[in-house]
């Protein structure tokens, strides 16, 4: 049986690390009640609530996604958790048609010359573990805007779950100190190929 990613110092700096089989990829998002519901009840995001003007950022790490979401406890905005499973066709047109949305070796500053010319912003943020403490090595975030959220919502979108309950368990073992069921009941990211 596979276990999640280990915490090791052998991981290099920047790599994708994801849920992912030959057809489709899995990202996370966390929205409010209105947005989950509706995206759920018709198998894709809906506008409205969801607002097709804004960028929108997808993540295929699970802790990742829990540090941003503070478990799905944040705030109203991030209370539902969601797994986005999309065509890794799309993912990869996300990646080939993406720039960083800092430039290299500069963590704070944007890349203001390419953010109008590009729809997806790639950003590397420091993984989390399961304190949601920061970690040596970096996980991807993609940034979609314009045609590529219309092309996320309408062509990538495959199935969405709503993993809210999840989120709620693994956080409860770990306020709990049950590391080791809570590790067992993170999803398997692998590194992605």
């Amino acid at each position: 049986m596979q276990t999640a990613i280990e915490e090791t110092p052998e991981v290099p700096q920047r790599q994708i690390r994801a849920v992912y089989d030959d057809a489709t990829i899995r990202v996370y998002q966390a929205y409010s009640n209105e947005v989950a519901e509706a995206a759920l009840a018709r198998g894709t995001f809906v506008s409205p609530p969801f607002k097709m003007e804004r960028m929108t950022w997808i993540k295929p790490s699970f802790l990742w996604m829990m540090y941003r979401a503070g478990w799905g406890f944040k705030d109203d905005g991030q209370r539902r958790i969601l797994a986005i499973d999309i065509s890794r066709d799309g993912f990869a047109w996300a990646l080939e048609h993406g720039c960083l949305s800092h430039a290299e070796g500069d963590a704070e500053g944007p890349v203001e010359l390419n953010k109008d010319r590009y729809p997806v912003r790639i950003q590397w943020d420091p993984e989390r573990d399961m304190h949601l403490h920061k970690l040596g090595y970096r996980s991807i975030q993609i940034g979609l805007s314009k045609e590529a959220v219309s092309l996320y919502v309408t062509q990538w979108v495959r199935v969405i779950t709503d993993v809210t309950p999840l989120a709620h368990e693994i956080h409860a073992l770990v306020q709990a100190g049950r590391l080791d069921e809570a590790r067992a009941r993170l999803p398997v990211e692998r590194v992605y190929r």
